[in-house]
């Protein structure tokens, strides 16, 4: 999965095993492609979260564009044992961590960017405890959402707290427009 951005391209490369996550759906690429639009300006030490990690594919793009930590979590345990498997193939596991279990064990302090490639079905009920854990200024994209499905999940981003500053779209092979917002809390 090659990225690039301003300082170079970077590759990555992923065995999803059991975990949902290749990098290759029209979510997974919009979300990479907010990762990568801001990696230059994420600051040393800046903390990213992964919502929903999966295979581990957004918090190694972070982990490889920026000079970040990266806390990722899925409620899957499989999967994080296959993101584990991706954060020590790409070395990277002194600034990934990962656990298994939802939004309410995470700690302080906030993060500064947070990404949650959801569907909106998941994202909704998250966008409260996803907006106290993103520091104010702090930005969150939310990909994974039909683009039918944006006008009313930006109302709900705004009502958690976000201000929606941009969103792209991308139409998959078998039609289906995709879309992911960026967002700042």
């Amino acid at each position: 999965l090659p990225l690039g951005n301003a300082t170079g391209i970077r590759k990555i490369v992923i065995d999803p095993g059991q975990a949902f996550g290749t990098g290759t759906h029209a979510s997974t690429r919009l979300a990479l492609e907010w990762i990568d639009a801001l990696a230059p300006a994420l600051e040393v030490g800046a903390r990213v979260l992964d919502v929903g990690t999966g295979s581990g594919v957004l918090a190694l793009a972070a982990a490889a564009l920026a000079p970040v930590n990266v806390v990722g979590f899925d409620l899957d345990p499989v999967a994080v044992s296959e993101a584990r498997t991706n954060v020590e193939r790409a070395r990277c596991a002194d600034r990934v961590k990962l656990f298994s279990g939802g939004l309410e064990a995470l700690a302080a302090p906030p993060f500064d960017l947070v990404v949650a490639n959801l569907l909106s079905s998941e994202a909704l009920p998250l966008l409260a405890g996803l907006a106290a854990c993103t520091r104010p200024g702090g930005h969150a994209i939310f990909s994974g959402l039909l683009a039918a499905e944006i006008a009313g999940f930006s109302a709900a981003l705004r009502a958690a707290g976000f201000t929606s500053l941009s969103v792209r779209e991308f139409e998959d092979a078998s039609g289906d427009r995709w879309a992911a917002a960026l967002t700042r809390r």
